[in-house]
């Protein structure tokens, strides 16, 4: 499940809410346990994901570097070779 959180800091452009709102969710799950909570937890499930998220903005806009901002087009291409590798037929 973790696998599809992806890195949010320093890209040009910032990271959207979609992507915090969405690696929030992927960590709730994978510390919960379970992708869909049962009826009873439902409530502490999107409060988790709620709390995850905005300790997610406020890290992202506290963070500092000296780093030249990444463009997601390029780290998205970097991905796509790597995986095209991996999974390539013998």
């Amino acid at each position: 499940m973790c696998r599809n959180i992806r890195v949010l800091h320093n890209f040009e452009p910032p990271a959207t809410e979609d992507e915090v709102e969405a690696a929030a969710l992927q960590y709730v799950r994978k510390v919960s346990g379970s992708t869909r909570p049962s009826a009873a937890n439902a409530e502490a499930f999107a409060a988790a994901v709620a709390a995850v998220a905005e300790a997610t903005r406020a890290l992202l806009g506290e963070l500092v570097t000296t780093a030249a901002p990444r463009d997601r087009e390029v780290e998205a291409a970097k991905a796509k070779a790597k995986a095209a590798e991996r999974y390539a037929k013998s």
